[in-house]
This record gives C-alpha cells, sequence and structure tokens, in this order.
C-alpha cells in the first residue's frame, strides 16, 4: 500500500474516531438539559390540570344550579354575543346549558377557581368580584369578562441557534440508533481495512478489495431502498451511508491508488450524485438531497488533478445547478439553494480573483450569465409552485444577493469599462421589469413582484452613473440596502432591516472615500459625484417611506433628514464645481431651492408628513440669505440669471403653499408667513437698485424701499383675505405677527428718515410733501388704522392716542429740522441743534402745536388732547427758559420769546380752562369699516 494512501487513510479515522469520541458528551449534555425542560414542563402541566379541574367544578355546580326549577320568571336574560356568556369552550363545544335555560334560574354565588401562582398579581380584581355575591337582577354585570389573549409573534432564530437546533434535531428525531450506527459503521469498517491491511490479514490486489467495499455498499443501498416503506427513516440513513461509501471508494481508487481516470472518477461521481438526489426527491428527504449536493459540489476539489480547466469546472457545476433548479421545482427546500448559491459562487469567486484573466472572458461569461438566469429563477419557481404559501415569505438573500454578487462579478469580468457595465444593469434591469410584470398578476406572488420591481428601478437608475463612472458598489450597496430594509419591514426580520441601514452607511462612506475622484468630473450632473449622491438620497427617501409604512416615524424622520442631506449636497456640489462664475452661484442656489420645496410640497399634498412641511418653510426662508447674496454678487436679485431664478421661485412657493393648504399646523403658517415677509425684502432690494442706478436722491431711496413694506402693511389692514390665501382663515392668527413684522421694518426706517438728511431732488424741498416724509406720514397711517381695529393687540389699543400723538410730533419736529437744513442752509450736523434759527424754529412749531392742542382739546371736550397741549407749551416754555435765552441778543431769539407769548395770550382768550370732564373714548374702526363701540 502506498505511503501516501496510508496516511491520507489514517487522518480520516482519526477524524472520524474524534467525532465518534464527542457525540456521546454532547448527547448526554444535551439529554440532561432536556430532562430538565421535561420536569419544568411536567411541573406546570400538573398545576395547570389542578386550576383547570377546580374551574370544571365550579361550572358544574353552576350548571346544577342553574337547572334548579323556578315558578316563574322574574326577566328574560338576554344572551350575549361573547362566547365566555354562552358557555362555549374554546373549541367551540358546548360546556354548559344553552342561555335560553337561564331564563328563569335564580342566580347562583360563583366562586371562581383559584389562579395560578404566576398570574396572581393581574388577576386579583377578578377573584374578589368572585368572591362576592351576584345580585340576581345584574346578571350580566357579574360574570367575569374573558380575558383577551395576546398574541405575540415570535423572534426569529440567529444563525447559529439555528444550526444548533438542526444538528439536534438530526440527533433526536427520527431513527437515531441507524444514524448513529451508520457514522460508527463507516468508522469502523475503515478502521477494519488499515487494521486488516497492516496485520497481512488481506493478501488481495488493491483492486479487488475496493471492487469488495463497492459491492457491500451497493447491496446496502439496495436494502435500504427495499426498506424504505417499512422503515424509511433506516432506510434513508442506509441508502446515504451506501453512497458515501461509494463516493470514498472512488475518491480512493483515484486519488490514492491511481487505478481511475480523472474523467472516468468524475463519470462515476457524478452518477452517484445524481441517484442521491433522485433518491432525496421521490423519498422527499432533504437530508439525503443536502448531503447528495455537498458531495457534489466537493468532488471537483477531491478529484482536481491541477489542471486548472475552468471550463470543465463550470460546465460540471452547471449540470449540478440544473439539478437544483429542477429539484426547486417540485421542492420547497431552502438550504439546498443556499447551498447551492454559496458554492457555485464563492468557489466562482475564489476563481476568479485568483486565475482570471481578460484573456479568459469569452469561456467565463457564459456561465455567469447561466449562474445568474438559474439563481434568479429558483424564486420565482418557488413561488409559482401554485401552493399559495410560497409568495408570502420571500428569500431575500437568494432574491436581492444573486444580482449583488454577480454584478460585482461582471465588474470584475469588464475590468471597469463602465460603458459595458452600464448595459448590463439595463439589461438587469428590463428582466426584472418583466419578471414584475409577471408575477404582479397573480395575488399570491404579489410581493415577489414588488421586490423584483424595486430591484428593476434599482439597476435602471445604477446604470447612468455606470455609463459615467466606476464607482459601482456604493451604489449597488444603496440600492441593496433598501431592498433589505423593505423586505425586512415586510417580513419584520430585523437583521434584514439592521443589514440595509448598514448597507447604506457602507454606501456612504464610499462616496466619501471617492472624494480625490471629484475633481475628475466634467459635465454637470451626467457625473458620477452627482449620481452616487442623488442615489443615496433615494435611498434614504425609500427608506423614510418604508419605515413610515410600517409605523416607525422617528426612524423614518432620521431617513428623510438623510436623503435630504445628501440631496441638498448633490445640488451643491454641483453648482459650485459648474456654476462657471461667481455671479451666478446664488441664482443657482435659488433655482435648486425652488426645486427641493416644490417636490416637498407635491409629495405631502400625497402624503401628508410633518417633516415635509417644514422642509418647505425651511425652503422659503433660505431664499432670504440668497437675495442678499444676489445683492452682492451682482447688485441687485434679479440681474443676470436672478430675475429667471425668482420666477421659477415664485412658481414654486405658491404651488407649494396651495399644497399646503389643508395643512393647519405650525409649519404651513410659518411657511406663509415667511412668503409674506420674503417678498417685500426682495423687492426692497430691487428698489435699493433703481435708485442707485438713476441716481435719486436719498429720499427717494427711502421712499423706494419702504414701498413694498407699505403695500404688505396696507394689504394686510385692508383686504386681509388676499394675504391670507391659499391657507383661508388658518392663517388668521398670524395676521397681527406679520403687521407687527411689516411695522417694525417701517418703524426702522421711519427713523432712519429721522436722522437722515434726506433730499427731494431734482424736486425742491416742501416740508411734508417730499417722498421721505410723506412716506412716514403713510406709515402713521396705516398705524393708526390698525390701533382704531378691533384685531389690533390690547396693549397698542390702550396707549394708541399717546403713541400716535408723540410719534406726530416727532415727525413735525424732524420735517422742521429738515427744513432748517434744506431752506436755511444749515449743515446736518451737531451744530445744527445748536444753530439759532433751528431753535427758533422748533419753538415757534411746538407752541404752535401746544396752542391748537390747547384750542381743540377745549373746543371739543377732549381733557387729553388738552392735557396733551399743555404739556408741549410746557416743553417750550422750559426750552426758552433753559436754550432760547442764550439768544436773546438776535431777532430769532427775541421773536421765539415773543412768539411764544402772543400764542399763550391767544390761548388764554380762546380756551382758559381745561374741560371740566374727559371726553368719551373715539369708537373702535373694525375691519370692513363700521365704527364699533368699545367696552
Amino acid at each position: 500500500m502506498p505511503t501516501q494512501g496510508v496516511a491520507a487513510l489514517e487522518t480520516m479515522i482519526g477524524l472520524v474516531v474524534l467525532f465518534l469520541l464527542a457525540l456521546p458528551v454532547g448527547l448526554v449534555i444535551a439529554l440532561v438539559w432536556i430532562a430538565g425542560l421535561r420536569r419544568r414542563v411536567d411541573s406546570l402541566e400538573q398545576r395547570l390540570a389542578q386550576w383547570q379541574a377546580s374551574g370544571v367544578g365550579a361550572r358544574a355546580a353552576d350548571a346544577a344550579a342553574v337547572h334548579t326549577p323556578m315558578p316563574t320568571p322574574f326577566r328574560t336574560w338576554e344572551p350575549q354575543q361573547d362566547a365566555s356568556d354562552v358557555g362555549v369552550s374554546t373549541f367551540g363545544e358546548p360546556d354548559s346549558p344553552r342561555a335560553a335555560d337561564l331564563q328563569a334560574a335564580p342566580v347562583p354565588v360563583v366562586t371562581m377557581p383559584p389562579s395560578l401562582p404566576a398570574e396572581a398579581p393581574a388577576s386579583s380584581a377578578a377573584r374578589s368580584a368572585g368572591d362576592a355575591p351576584i345580585s340576581s337582577t345584574a346578571p350580566a354585570q357579574a360574570e367575569p369578562q374573558p380575558q383577551q389573549q395576546r398574541h405575540y409573534i415570535p423572534s426569529e432564530p440567529g444563525p447559529i441557534a439555528r444550526a444548533a437546533s438542526a444538528v439536534k434535531r438530526w440527533f433526536t428525531e427520527g431513527n437515531v440508533p441507524v444514524k448513529v450506527g451508520m457514522l460508527v459503521l463507516l468508522a469502523g469498517v475503515a478502521s477494519l481495512l488499515k487494521y486488516a491491511s497492516d496485520q497481512g490479514w488481506m493478501r488481495m490486489p488493491v483492486e479487488l478489495r475496493l471492487a469488495g467495499i463497492s459491492v457491500l455498499a451497493l447491496a446496502g443501498l439496495v436494502f435500504g431502498w427495499k426498506q424504505r416503506l417499512q422503515r424509511p427513516g433506516f432506510a434513508l440513513s442506509l441508502q446515504g451511508g451506501a453512497i458515501g461509501g461509494l463516493l470514498l471508494t472512488v475518491f480512493a481508487a483515484f486519488k490514492l491508488y491511481g487505478l481511475l481516470g480523472a474523467g472516468l472518477a468524475m463519470g462515476i461521481s457524478v452518477v452517484l450524485i445524481a441517484g442521491m438526489c433522485v433518491l432525496a426527491v421521490v423519498q422527499d428527504s432533504r437530508t439525503l438531497a443536502v448531503l447528495g449536493v455537498l458531495a457534489g459540489f466537493l468532488a471537483p476539489i477531491w478529484l482536481s488533478t491541477g489542471s486548472g480547466n475552468h471550463v470543465a469546472l463550470f460546465s460540471y457545476y452547471a449540470v449540478l445547478n440544473a439539478g437544483i433548479v429542477a429539484i426547486a421545482w417540485t421542492r420547497p427546500w431552502r438550504v439546498l439553494n443556499l447551498l447551492g448559491f454559496a458554492f457555485t459562487f464563492g468557489i466562482g469567486t475564489l476563481w476568479g480573483a485568483l486565475q482570471y484573466s481578460p484573456a479568459k472572458f469569452a469561456s467565463t461569461e457564459p456561465f455567469l450569465l447561466l449562474f445568474f438566469a438559474m439563481y434568479v429563477a429558483i424564486p420565482v419557481l418557488h413561488a409559482r409552485r401554485g401552493d399559495g404559501s410560497a409568495g408570502k415569505v420571500i428569500d431575500g438573500s437568494l432574491l436581492f444577493g444573486t444580482p449583488l454578487v454577480a454584478f460585482a462579478l461582471q465588474a470584475r469580468l469588464l475590468e471597469g469599462d463602465r460603458l459595458p457595465l452600464a448595459l448590463c444593469a439595463l439589461a438587469v434591469a428590463v428582466l426584472y421589469a418583466g419578471l414584475a410584470s409577471w408575477l404582479l398578476r397573480r395575488a399570491s406572488t404579489r410581493l415577489l413582484g414588488e421586490a423584483h420591481a424595486m430591484l428593476a428601478v434599482g439597476f435602471a437608475t445604477l446604470a447612468v452613473p455606470l455609463a459615467l463612472s466606476a464607482r459601482a458598489t456604493a451604489s449597488v450597496f444603496a440600492l441593496e440596502g433598501v431592498g433589505l430594509l423593505w423586505l425586512g419591514l415586510r417580513q419584520q426580520r430585523r437583521i434584514s432591516q439592521f443589514s440595509g441601514v448598514a448597507l447604506q452607511l457602507l454606501a456612504a462612506v464610499g462616496v466619501a472615500f471617492g472624494v480625490d475622484a471629484w475633481r475628475y468630473d466634467v459635465m454637470a450632473i451626467a457625473n458620477a459625484t452627482c449620481m452616487s449622491t442623488l442615489l443615496l438620497a433615494l435611498a434614504g427617501w425609500a427608506s423614510a417611506w418604508f419605515l413610515r409604512d410600517a409605523g416607525q416615524p422617528r426612524r423614518a424622520l432620521v431617513a428623510y433628514l438623510w436623503g435630504l442631506g445628501w440631496w441638498t449636497f448633490c445640488g451643491v456640489h454641483e453648482i459650485f464645481s459648474f456654476a462657471g462664475d461667481l455671479r451666478s452661484e446664488p441664482d443657482l442656489l435659488l433655482g435648486f431651492t425652488a426645486l427641493t420645496l416644490w417636490m416637498a410640497a407635491e409629495v405631502h399634498r400625497r402624503r401628508p408628513a410633518t417633516a415635509l412641511v417644514w422642509t418647505v418653510m425651511s425652503g422659503l426662508a433660505l431664499a432670504v440669505p440668497l437675495a442678499l447674496w444676489q445683492s452682492h454678487a451682482h447688485t441687485q436679485p434679479f440681474a443676470h440669471w436672478g430675475a429667471l431664478a425668482w420666477l421659477a421661485f415664485a412658481l414654486a412657493g405658491a404651488r407649494a403653499l396651495w399644497c399646503l393648504r389643508m395643512q393647519h399646523g405650525a409649519g404651513a403658517v410659518a411657511a406663509q408667513f415667511i412668503w409674506w415677509l420674503l417678498w417685500p425684502l426682495v423687492v426692497s432690494l430691487g428698489a435699493a437698485w433703481l435708485a442707485d442706478a438713476f441716481v435719486l436722491a436719498n429720499g427717494w431711496r427711502c421712499a423706494l424701499l419702504a414701498a413694498p413694506w407699505l403695500a404688505v402693511a396696507a394689504v394686510g389692514l385692508l383686504r386681509w383675505p388676499w394675504l391670507a390665501w391659499p391657507q383661508g382663515a388658518s392663517f388668521d392668527p398670524a395676521r397681527n405677527a406679520l403687521l407687527s413684522c411689516a411695522f417694525a421694518v417701517l418703524g426702522i426706517g421711519w427713523l432712519i428718515v429721522l436722522l437722515d438728511p434726506v433730499s427731494a431732488a431734482p424736486l425742491p424741498w416742501l416740508p411734508v410733501l417730499n417722498p421721505a416724509e410723506l412716506a412716514q406720514l403713510a406709515v402713521l397711517a396705516l398705524l393708526a388704522r390698525w390701533a382704531w381695529s378691533t384685531r389690533a393687540p390690547l396693549a397698542l389699543q390702550r396707549w394708541r392716542v399717546t403713541a400716535l400723538g408723540v410719534l406726530g410730533w416727532v415727525l413735525i419736529t424732524g420735517s422742521t429740522l429738515h427744513s432748517v437744513h434744506h431752506w436755511g442752509g444749515v449743515a446736518w450736523d451737531v451744530s445744527l441743534i445748536n444753530a439759532t434759527l433751528s431753535q427758533t424754529s422748533l419753538t415757534i412749531v411746538w407752541s404752535v402745536l401746544g396752542v391748537l392742542g390747547w384750542v381743540v382739546g377745549s373746543r371739543r371736550g377732549q381733557r387729553g388732547l388738552w392735557l396733551g397741549g399743555a404739556l408741549l407749551m410746557g416743553l417750550v416754555l422750559a426750552k426758552l427758559v433753559l436754550v432760547d435765552r442764550q439768544h436773546l441778543g438776535n431777532l430769532l431769539g427775541i421773536g421765539s420769546f415773543m412768539a411764544y407769548g402772543l400764542l399763550c395770550t391767544v390761548v388764554g382768550y380762546l380756551a382758559p380752562a381745561p374741560p371740566r370732564q374727559a371726553a368719551a373714548e373715539e369708537p373702535a374702526v373694525a375691519d370692513d369699516g363700521v365704527e364699533k363701540d368699545q367696552a
């Protein structure tokens, strides 16, 4: 016997002996553990039987009491729909008399059976109710209500637990002795052969010894086949052991002794493996089929001659996979399909990494396409078997793993040639689209059809970046992640959900690591960076869609923000990379913002979501800094491409607000609120540029800046429904806030006009009748209209007279100083305050105002107005004493004192004393112009 064959046989025998020694120990441990579990189950069953016995006794006593006759029934008992009220057991068989017999029966005192100790806290109320007597006037309330059973969906066991369970079932179910016996017998026969050879007992040629073993194995196979009906477990184990012995004999004859050629050994092995699979299908034995498939895939490895003939290897695997496909048509054995998938693509990947070269493409590509078609067909065949159960659970490993692995291998075969890879992705998309349309026709395969439709869309989308970039892995991972997440949510499998999220994160990492390749992008949008980030965004949004449908709103929000972030990055990167110049960047960003908020609003119209509403609101708010950026980049928002960008933004914004019209939350109101503050700002920026372009004076500039804000305030006060569209009455609570913001901006401009030497050039200066002060006067008029309306804030209504009086006095004072500056030629600086002309003018104007207040207040009986005039005259008097006395050396100072004295004399003649009673408060004016008395 050759030394090499002896060493190999010794190694095999040693492994078998170790396995047989470890097996009894494992069995003992398992049996001890099972015995402990049985004791616990027996104890629980005894306690449950006691509880049921006590419950049956109570019901029997109740039934006996019910059949006690009564003279006349005192009420009619209405039967309930619950099974517990009519005495029906959980199996549908009556365990108590009919409800109709209870009409004349007295209601006995019912004692509830003792509950299990584990349920004591939960059933204390039921025991207290059962211990009390039941009143005959309310039997329905006294009956204990049945407890609703909670159905829990058990979680899926892990792969390690499933493997351990499979090993346990193999050793504990079926004909265990014959299984163990066959293993021991194989080890014993091998040991006996070695011992007999060492002792010289078998002095015969190797050919005869191998032939004898083959005859014994064939005899065992025939005997096992004959016993398949009487002893199926024994027969299957004997058949598997016999075929295993024949395979070992072929291996020894080829590898150890060189008695068989490689072709003949492979042919015999194929026949034996095919026979084992046929026997497995005929006898419905999954274990025998698994053994046959394992032996089939391992046969080329142990019978390898090292020639490296990949065509022969893949041809053999093609035949073997054809058998697996045939078995899948008749038997739903998932483990068999997974074994074939793992061995085929695993060995194919290993061969491709070690030995593939471009010269072997023509002889390798057909096998890849064939294997891909086979494992695409297996889930479809399984779902179309017709039993109606296959389409409910999808094998995600084959469904999504097959295109993923096959596409990765295809990329390896094409050596990074992007255009052919894109065409392959498109072909795969067409294939899955056809399968989806076929599967969606039947209700039992609708879930599988939806999965194929998702894959079709994914690969069709993937074809675009593949035509322009070699970074296909990240895109595949993103699409695969969405598919796994969707399938995990449909089947409630957390592993698939976590795997889908992990794949999307891995895709993002892949895109981030490809940052160095961004500088090679030469075309806007149609480049790898844009398409990769766009796929990540779409994957995030699709995940958010599926998570929301699954009732997980928080995770859906995270996924939506993830997708929105990648979408924003995609748009900003493309604009900064291909805008061409700095002037176009804010315009393009505004257009991208318009597109984003429009898409969010359209999706919200069909599937309302708060996150989409806030996206619209954020997009509208983002237009404010973009408008300022436009003014900095090209002097005003509407220059360059700005007009087109704002037109698109106006259309998109109006459509977005229309889509949000049915959303009565804070987000929709805030979006419309920002909308009506945005446009006066943008128009003001354009008006400022217009004033500069025509070299208008500063007064015209201030008036043009205030005009859009005055328009918003006027429409808000006089035509509020125009601003409330499309929200309508839902936008009414924001009315005062919107007017407050408008008047705040106008107030800032109002103060700026006071502090600025505004000019009306090229027109001459006229007090009040100039652009800047007319704008100030319009602000006060609108503020008065708001203050005297019924919807004004209470604080404004309370202080409206005082506030408007002070503001009017400030306006007239500012107009006086502006007139002194323009007509008197006094410089607009600190010297203006110290000028004699300014002080004299202020004294005369203030005195006239005070006299008017005195006289009008006295004549109209308005004590507040009279007191206001008095305060103003007192202020003028203090001014004369403290300031104007310094100017008594000139005519202007003397004129100040004389004017004040004459005016006081006139007041003393016309209105010597204030009215004794204050006049009634002015009536408030409603928004429609009708006066209303205030309380």
